[in-house]
């Protein structure tokens, strides 16, 4: 662990490790090391497993959020480490992939990708802060494609079923998650079934990580959850979150034209975790310029210090990985957030991509309905 960060991931104790021990108590050979404080659980014979993710919920979350007498607080068995960065598009990759995200390259929201010299927000497949397509094909799976721990067990003749609301039939609410994964428990046969929730996350954007409407938010899917797991039977029952969040100071880099006129191009990845392209004669003016602006809150790593320091994963790097960074790496430890736009610094509240504790730990929660 880098000594300037009061944080590290824990890629032995990883949500890339979780689906690793699922495939191995399905009799499939994992991706990577699995979850120890899972596979203590994973020891009878249940018709399901059930890995329910909620975007965002991280360890402070639920402390600060929900009553400790509460239904999750009280089957939390433990805590656990996110990926770096700890953001939807690297953690969640780890957890339908079982790997690190050096290993399967989905960094964060927005990758660059040296195969067509451009930023892409990934999920969508667009050059970054338009609608425009990046390519006539998708670019992060033709580049960085990898095969899902659903399709995997589906594969070697087991049963497997993923349930999300960007998944047909696109189930829009978390009562429409609930009563899918409900209904596909009752079906026979040993299963195992991964489903996700964009909330708290997408409440505490917007709001704040602990007002009103995230709060309630939370306390409603604590309470359907409940719910849920008094119908389900012979079912192991696993509740976690891909990362944590905190509230945040958003900065819009445009305002800072001293930052601006060292840039190739803008920065990417997560605004947490800043992925910076500097023209070759102004590192070290922007080395000086960056930390004189934001060295209280940000730590400046070089490429070969990011590499090296192997923050974003032990494992064998993906072939397209050291090529997807930059100069330089910034990564957040306090609060302040730096956007692309005035517009997201101004819309933005909860934050989360840098390594803070609140951002890093995640929950596992775990309900036993064995018989």
């Amino acid at each position: 662990m880098d000594k300037r960060f009061n944080t590290w991931p824990d890629y032995d104790n990883c949500i890339s490790n979780l689906p690793n021990s699922v495939m191995r108590y399905f009799g499939v050979e994992p991706a990577g090391k699995t979850l120890p404080l899972l596979d203590e659980y994973l020891i009878k014979d249940y018709k399901n497993v059930v890995v329910l993710l909620l975007d965002g919920m991280g360890m402070n979350i639920i402390r600060k959020n929900l009553k400790e007498d509460g239904f999750f607080r009280t089957h939390l068995v433990g805590q656990y480490s996110s990926t770096f960065p700890p953001t939807t598009v690297a953690a969640t990759t780890s957890i339908l992939s079982g790997k690190m995200p050096n290993e399967h390259g989905w960094l964060g929201w927005d990758c660059y990708y040296p195969q067509i010299d451009k930023n892409v927000t990934v999920f969508f497949n667009v050059e970054q802060g338009t609608r425009m397509p990046a390519a006539d094909y998708n670019v992060p799976y033709r580049y960085c494609g990898y095969e899902n721990v659903i399709t995997r067990l589906n594969n070697e003749g087991k049963t497997a079923h993923l349930v999300a609301p960007f998944i047909d039939p696109y189930p829009d609410s978390f009562e429409k998650i609930s009563d899918m994964v409900k209904d596909l428990s009752f079906k026979e046969g040993k299963k195992y079934i991964y489903a996700y929730f964009d909330e708290p996350d997408t409440s505490m954007h917007k709001t704040g990580c602990f007002s009103e409407q995230s709060v309630s938010i939370l306390n409603k899917i604590e309470q359907k959850v409940k719910d849920l797991s008094t119908e389900l039977d012979d079912t192991l029952f696993v509740i976690t979150a891909d990362h944590g969040h905190i509230d945040s100071k958003g900065v819009c880099i445009q305002g800072y034209p001293s930052i601006m006129e060292c840039l190739v191009r803008m920065p990417s990845i997560e605004p947490r975790a800043l992925n910076f392209f500097i023209k070759p004669d102004m590192k070290k003016r922007f080395e000086d310029e960056f930390n004189r602006l934001f060295g209280d809150d940000f730590v400046l790593m070089t490429r070969e210090e990011v590499i090296d320091s192997k923050l974003f994963g032990t494992g064998k790097d993906h072939a397209c990985f050291k090529d997807m960074l930059g100069d330089y790496l910034a990564v957040a430890t306090g609060d302040t957030t730096i956007f692309n736009t005035k517009k997201e610094a101004e819309e933005f509240i909860g934050v989360h991509a840098g390594l803070t504790v609140d951002e890093m730990m995640i929950p596992l929660i775990v309900i036993d309905k064995k018989g």
